[in-house]
C-alpha cells in the first residue's frame, strides 16, 4: 500500500515549553496525549491527532543535520501573514511557478526558534495578500 499521508514529525529542541508554545501560536496545534517517555517533550495535535513530536535534549546532536522543513496545507493566507508579522517572524511568500505540480499554490516558509523551516501551502485560489 503506498504512503497515503504525513504522520508527524520529530523535532529537537533545547527548550520544549517554548517550541511548543511557537506551534500552538502559530499553527494552532495543542499539546495532546503522549506516552510516559523517560525524557521531557511533548506531542502537538491537530484535528485530535499527534503529528508534531517535540523532544527536548540539552544539546541538539550536529551529526544529524537539521530537518530541512516540515510542510503542512493550510487555509487562511492573509490570517496567517497577519500572524507572522504580529510577531515579528522573517517569512518568504513564494507562489508555485505554473506548469507543473501545485502550479499556482501559495507558499509560506519561516523558522521555528530552533532554526527548522517551515512551510505552510495554500490553495491557488486564496486571495494574493497585498503587495503580493
Amino acid at each position: 500500500m503506498p504512503i497515503q499521508k504525513m504522520d508527524h514529525f520529530t523535532i529537537l529542541t533545547k527548550d520544549w515549553r517554548a517550541t511548543a508554545k511557537f506551534y500552538e501560536d502559530i499553527l494552532g496545534f495543542r499539546a495532546g496525549e503522549r506516552p510516559n517517555f523517560a525524557f521531557p517533550g511533548c506531542w502537538l495535535h491537530n484535528d485530535g491527532k499527534p503529528i508534531l513530536h517535540v523532544i527536548e535534549r540539552p544539546e541538539i546532536p550536529k551529526e544529524t543535520g537539521l530537518l530541512d522543513h516540515m510542510a503542512f496545507s493550510a487555509t487562511g493566507l492573509a490570517d496567517y501573514i497577519g500572524k507572522l508579522k504580529a510577531r515579528n517572524i522573517k517569512y518568504d511568500l513564494r507562489r508555485v511557478p505554473e506548469g507543473g505540480y501545485a502550479a499556482g499554490v501559495w507558499q509560506i516558509f519561516f523558522l521555528d526558534p530552533n532554526g527548522a523551516k517551515v512551510e505552510l501551502d495554500f490553495a491557488k485560489e486564496e486571495t494574493a495578500p497585498a503587495g503580493a
